[in-house]
């Protein structure tokens, strides 16, 4: 199989960017396939590639490279980075976006990628190691380059993580927080979907919580369709977490909610 490199990036398609950095892969591994997860990570939001490469790299063959370009602070003395997971590669700064994927894992190799051979020039911009030097390490990992060639080694538990906070439980309440919004406006929680499902295995979540925010009620069902259009739904998304939807309308919208605004569910009585 043809190795697999994925484009995570905040870059939009309005200039050349994303093209521009599959122009360097494809120079330096013509094999590599190149898929794009999203070039419309909101700019500097490292929050929100976070959230999209965690829920993206579980359905990716073993030995796949993530290449993730959310940079804020590109030209700093922020690390660039290359980790090697028990199941393949993520390139990118060390800002905290990768860190949703090898925060779990506790087998993981990383280096700084400072060995300048490996980069597209000696001299990198300082606006764009997109370029200059993760797509050429993402590429030279996808042409079988051993991780340690690329450059010194990185103390993972150095490594920066952007964790998200964890919702507080009680037998009757779950205090949550908004932890992205996609792009239909569905507002996804930080509240996993086992926390709200029955223990005994029987049942669905709608016959036991309903959604408070502010001084809204929510209910709490399975489907977008459970409710009628421009009602407001709470469900378990297909990322596994609860999130908040209207039915054929934004969810952010109506409600205003941003990333970090509080939720809570609460136990039917």
């Amino acid at each position: 199989m043809p190795p697999i490199v994925t484009l995570l990036t905040d870059f939009g398609y309005r200039d050349g960017y994303v093209g521009v950095m599959k122009g360097v892969i494809a120079g330096i591994c013509p094999d590599a396939r190149l898929i794009d997860l999203s070039h419309d990570i909101p700019p500097q939001n490292i929050a929100a590639a976070r959230f999209t490469l965690l829920n993206a790299y579980p359905y990716f063959p073993d030995g796949t490279v993530h290449l993730v370009v959310v940079d804020p602070g590109v030209g700093t003395a922020r690390r660039s980075l290359a980790l090697q997971t028990p199941i393949g590669y993520l390139v990118g700064p060390d800002n905290g976006v990768l860190s949703g994927v090898f925060d779990p894992v506790e087998e993981i190799k990383a280096v700084e990628l400072t060995e300048a051979k490996y980069w597209r020039s000696p001299q990198p911009s300082n606006t764009f190691h997109g370029r200059d030097i993760f797509a050429t390490a993402a590429a030279h990992l996808a042409a079988g380059i051993a991780l340690n060639e690329l450059g010194q080694d990185v103390d993972p538990d150095a490594l920066i993580r952007t964790a998200i906070p964890q919702p507080k439980m009680t037998t009757d309440k779950i205090v949550g927080s908004i932890q992205h919004v996609d792009h239909f406006g569905n507002l996804v929680t930080n509240i996993p979907a086992a926390a709200i499902l029955p223990k005994s295995g029987s049942g669905n979540a709608s016959q036991n919580w309903k959604m408070q925010v502010g001084a809204v009620e929510i209910p709490v069902g399975h489907a977008y369709g459970d409710v009628e259009i421009g009602h407001a739904i709470a469900l378990i998304g297909s990322h596994g977490w609860v999130e908040i939807a209207v039915n054929g309308s934004s969810a952010q919208a109506r409600l205003r909610l941003v990333i970090g605004d509080e939720v809570q569910l609460a136990a039917v009585e």
